[in-house]
């Protein structure tokens, strides 16, 4: 009874503060982590004690399978260099240099563990920093690096954190680090592009929204635990899992199992998101009396500055990474600048000559696609610019989250100043969350980021348009042909369709741009 009062009270206070936050315009995790800090200091207030594992093998494989379904593929393999630099190697930079000040700040502490904090405190969460860059208008562009980096971090984090564990145990080399990443890597994107798969293939044969929704909802489970099975990172599996599953749906899923998903999957996410940031925020009381209760010379205030001390250093490693990160950006809008001509060449080559007979139409097929994909990321890399504005706002964006305060909680019981570990990590989360979070909106506006080109939107949404009406007249012509339906319920049809706005030339009178339903 006392757990089903605990579950009301919490659902009930996540929307009453989401909505709250709504008003106030701040996003909720901020709010959700303040509420749960004052109240873990109120007398009477129950200690709610979650198992980590709980939360790494329970919350987090559907809160990222939910957000790499909304991941466009097309635009993640296009800033698969940035996101992999963000989420792998400034990761590894993160644990290395946190590792070294750790051990610097406390010698008797050991390196596994001092890495092992490191690699606890080196991922990143991104949903307090896209919620507010929604709100304020960030392009889309960099609303995808941060999303695409909270996907990937927290597989390489946790994989560091696992080797790290292991070596406190146990010698470990570099090299048999390095290589169990790489192979941890290669087997969860194995799996995560299999399961992907068949999870679109087997949905295809359902004609029923709600079974298709039940389905999806154990999805991100397939996928993380055979990875861990073969000790490999299921966080990534699950990634891919989600990224391969939204890349293929709109093909083989009807469009009412994908709104009904997306809908069921939406609400899930956002109980689960906030229930950690609450949960996180409520755990700060235990935390500072397990380390006074424990202080083996190290009390909860010298934990306390430590905290901080490693929040200002993971804020500065972030922030002298991105600015080489910018350059080679910088560097990628110059060679597509570059390299325009020439693809423009080939498409005139390939809209003039009749290919077919030197390559098959196979092979002509493929080369037209290859074309055309290079010109639209030549395009995209020309047109999503993202300047040194939004390298400050990427800069800015290194919060913490509930993932690092769970993830702190799996060290082993015998890891000296264990207590003190978990506080540190949960200072660098709540610090960075509430400072870097609450100031973020400022950043944005001081630095004027400039937000997606609302003209060029315009202009590619009738485009989309008049190839949905294309497409839309091209089936009806050839089922009726099949189907020898009469013209006049044909072309009623036509005229009572979605897309019939869009079209002219066809006995009825056109309708409104749709480039105007932007507005």
């Amino acid at each position: 009874m006392e757990v089903t009062l605990i579950a009301v009270v919490g659902v009930a206070s996540i929307v009453a503060v989401a909505a709250f936050s709504q008003r106030l315009g701040l996003a909720a995790p901020l709010s959700l982590v303040v509420v749960g800090i004052a109240l873990s200091f109120v007398p009477g207030v129950p200690v709610v004690e979650t198992d980590p594992e709980w939360v790494l093998a329970g919350v987090l494989p559907p809160l990222l399978y939910s957000a790499a379904v909304n991941m466009p593929a097309t635009d993640f393999r296009r800033d698969l260099r940035s996101i992999g630099g963000l989420a792998v190697l400034l990761v590894v930079a993160s644990t290395l240099g946190a590792g070294w000040l750790v051990h610097l700040l406390v010698p008797d502490l050991g390196w596994p563990a001092a890495f092992a904090l490191g690699a606890v405190i080196s991922p990143t969460d991104a949903v307090a920093a896209t919620s507010v860059g929604r709100k304020l208008g960030l392009p889309s562009r960099l609303l995808t690096l941060l999303e695409g980096e909270g996907l990937v971090n927290d597989a390489s984090a946790l994989v560091l954190l696992r080797s790290a564990i292991a070596a406190l145990a146990a010698s470990v080399s570099v090299w048999s680090v390095a290589g169990k990443f790489v192979l941890s890597v290669v087997i969860a994107v194995a799996i995560g592009m299999i399961v992907g798969i068949v999870n679109v293939k087997v949905r295809a044969l359902l004609d029923d929204t709600v079974l298709n929704t039940a389905i999806s909802f154990v999805v991100p489970f397939v996928a993380f635990v055979p990875a861990e099975e073969f000790d490999a990172s299921g966080v990534l599996a699950v990634v891919v899992t989600g990224l391969v599953t939204g890349h293929l749906g709109p093909r083989l899923l009807r469009a009412q199992d994908r709104l009904g998903e997306e809908m069921n999957w939406r609400t899930l996410a956002f109980l689960l998101e906030s229930a950690i940031f609450l949960l996180m925020g409520l755990s700060l009381k235990t935390l500072i009396d397990e380390a006074h209760t424990h202080a083996n010379g190290m009390g909860a205030w010298w934990a306390f500055l430590y905290g901080l001390a490693l929040t200002g250093f993971v804020i500065v490693v972030r922030i002298v990474f991105v600015v080489p990160l910018m350059a080679l950006v910088r560097r990628d809008e110059r060679r597509a600048a570059a390299a325009k001509p020439l693809i423009e060449s080939w498409q005139d080559r390939l809209a003039t000559f009749d290919l077919t007979e030197r390559f098959g139409t196979r092979k002509k097929e493929r080369i037209e696609r290859r074309v055309t994909r290079v010109g639209a990321d030549i395009e995209f890399r020309l047109n999503e610019t993202l300047g040194w504005r939004g390298g400050v706002v990427l800069a800015w964006s290194g919060m913490r989250g509930a993932i690092t305060v769970a993830a702190a909680q799996t060290l082993p019981e015998e890891t000296p100043y264990r207590p003190q570990l978990i506080l540190m990590a949960f200072v660098v989360a709540a610090v960075t969350l509430l400072l870097q979070g609450l100031s973020l909106p400022a950043v944005i506006r001081t630095v004027k980021v400039p937000g997606d080109d609302v003209t060029r939107l315009r202009k590619d949404y009738g485009l989309l348009m008049r190839a949905l009406s294309q497409a839309a007249d091209e089936a009806l012509d050839a089922r009726a042909e099949r189907d020898g339906i009469a013209p006049a319920v044909v072309e009623r049809a036509r005229v009572d369709s979605l897309f019939s706005a869009t079209r002219t030339g066809r006995g009825q009178q056109p309708g409104p741009d749709p480039e105007a339903r932007l507005e």
